[in-house]
């Protein structure tokens, strides 16, 4: 995997269990945005292992999926909320039905993205968050590190 150096704007940890949409997804990050991929998980009990170690470590962005190979994205969501209050975590699935927004967003996601339909949507958050200005649209400056 090629990663942008230390100094990249943004740092993102994704859990998603299907490797081809992890692979580009990678791809298309690190190419299109300001952006290194820290590592990945495929279940929710390696995700939250890893949210859980290292205390300290800067992660600006989490994109996680709902479905998992074991486990759920929603209890990884509610997790990084805890273990990671600092860090924008977005969801990315294919069932971003009204109903599983209204969750995602109740267990701390701050956006929710359509796999099928909204990629394009999640690289223009991706590359306003890399930018240093909130994607989220309160109008605050977002200090990336």
């Amino acid at each position: 995997m090629d990663v942008h150096p230390d100094t990249a704007a943004l740092t993102c940890f994704l859990v998603e269990d299907n490797a081809v949409i992890r692979e580009n997804l990678v791809a298309t990050l690190e190419e299109m945005v300001d952006l290194r991929v820290l590592g990945h998980a495929v279940d929710e009990g390696s995700a939250i292992r890893w949210l859980s170690s290292e205390p300290d470590r800067r992660c600006d962005l989490l994109i996680i999926d709902i479905f998992l190979q074991q486990g759920t994205g929603l209890n990884v969501l509610r997790a990084a909320s805890q273990e990671l209050p600092g860090a924008h975590r977005v969801v990315l699935s294919n069932y971003a039905t009204p109903d599983m927004r209204q969750r995602c967003m109740a267990l701390g996601a701050h956006k929710v993205f359509d796999k099928s339909e909204e990629l394009e949507d999640l690289l223009a958050y991706c590359r306003t968050l890399a930018d240093g200005r909130d994607p989220d649209g309160d109008g605050h400056a977002v200090p990336v590190a």
